[in-house]
């Protein structure tokens, strides 16, 4: 399994849609990967006013094939990876705002 760092461009106008469907659970039944990335989302943070960054596991090449195809692409654009090791990346982005509010 690798640990990347993902940086990737907010489509703003489909940001509430992804909330609500994080909130429901909609994507923890999507196999291998919804757990991750479901927990990745939810706790992605802000880089900057346009851009989000988190840490997720992954074990596909490309890396995010996958998930890119079912969730990424829909709600994110110019989508990098950089690898780290496990919690490197949350610890590298810890101080940052969180993308969505924790209530």
């Amino acid at each position: 399994m690798a640990h990347y760092l993902v940086t990737a461009g907010v489509k703003r106008e489909l940001l509430a849609e992804l909330e609500r469907k994080l909130s429901a659970g909609e994507f923890l039944g999507l196999w291998p990967f919804g757990k991750a990335l479901s927990f990745s989302l939810e706790n992605a943070r802000w880089k900057d006013g346009d851009t989000a960054v988190w840490e997720e596991e992954d074990y596909c090449s490309p890396p995010l094939a996958a998930e890119r195809k079912a969730v990424l692409d829909r709600y994110f654009e110019r989508i990098e990876v950089e690898p780290v090791a496990q919690g490197e990346g949350w610890e590298r982005i810890k101080e940052l705002v969180r993308l969505f509010e924790k209530e």
